[in-house]
């Protein structure tokens, strides 16, 4: 056997055992590179995660008997239990009514009693109409099988009439003409701003 034949089986077996060692190395170098695993994670929401179940971005929508709309959506919420009510944080709910119109809502929390089938919006309670009018509450009391709402503690309003204060508020339906109207009674005060434009 000559020296080129001798060169040729050398190679034979170097080149793979070459080939092999610069695999390994890459693989070896690419393991020391990130040797901790990045969770996208925050340390307290794997602890939030871990207490109970939840729902990310959850969604309900219906109709009433009227045909009124009903959608309502949260950022988080958990399931009830026997004792306790399921519970939403940001909560903002769009009720598209059948007459025309529309009410939004707005809270930091809810909470669902399906078998009295209520629901109570808690925190910074905000509710707008297409007619202008904002009202604020801390809470509201309302039925999930019509547009019935109350808030039992006091509501500031502001509209075209101006700014608008009240013991407390009720939306409700009951009229003949299936109208939704916002009712509020106790201690009722208005200041009127002439440069607000009546509607």
């Amino acid at each position: 056997m000559d020296s080129h034949s001798r060169a040729v089986a050398y190679l034979k077996v170097l080149m793979p055992l070459a080939a092999l060692a610069l695999m390994s190395t890459l693989f070896l170098i690419s393991r020391g590179s990130n040797t901790e695993a990045v969770i996208p994670f925050a340390q307290k929401e794997i602890e939030d995660r871990m207490k109970g179940q939840q729902v990310t971005a959850p969604f309900f929508s219906g109709t009433t008997a009227q045909g009124d709309e009903i959608m309502v959506s949260a950022a988080l919420a958990r399931p009830g239990g026997a004792d306790a009510p399921a519970v939403a944080s940001e909560v903002s709910a769009n009720f598209r009514l059948a007459r025309g119109g529309r009410i939004t809502l707005a809270s930091q929390t809810g909470s669902i009693q399906p078998g009295q089938a209520t629901a109570e919006f808690t925190g910074g309670v905000t509710i707008t109409s297409t007619q202008g009018l904002i009202v604020e509450t801390e809470t509201l009391n309302a039925a999930l099988d019509g547009l019935e709402a109350s808030s039992p503690g006091p509501v500031q309003a502001t509209g075209p009439l101006g700014q608008l204060t009240a013991g407390n508020m009720r939306i409700s339906s009951e009229s003949e003409d299936g109208t939704v109207h916002m009712l509020f009674k106790n201690g009722v005060k208005l200041i009127y701003d002439p440069q607000q434009p009546e509607r």
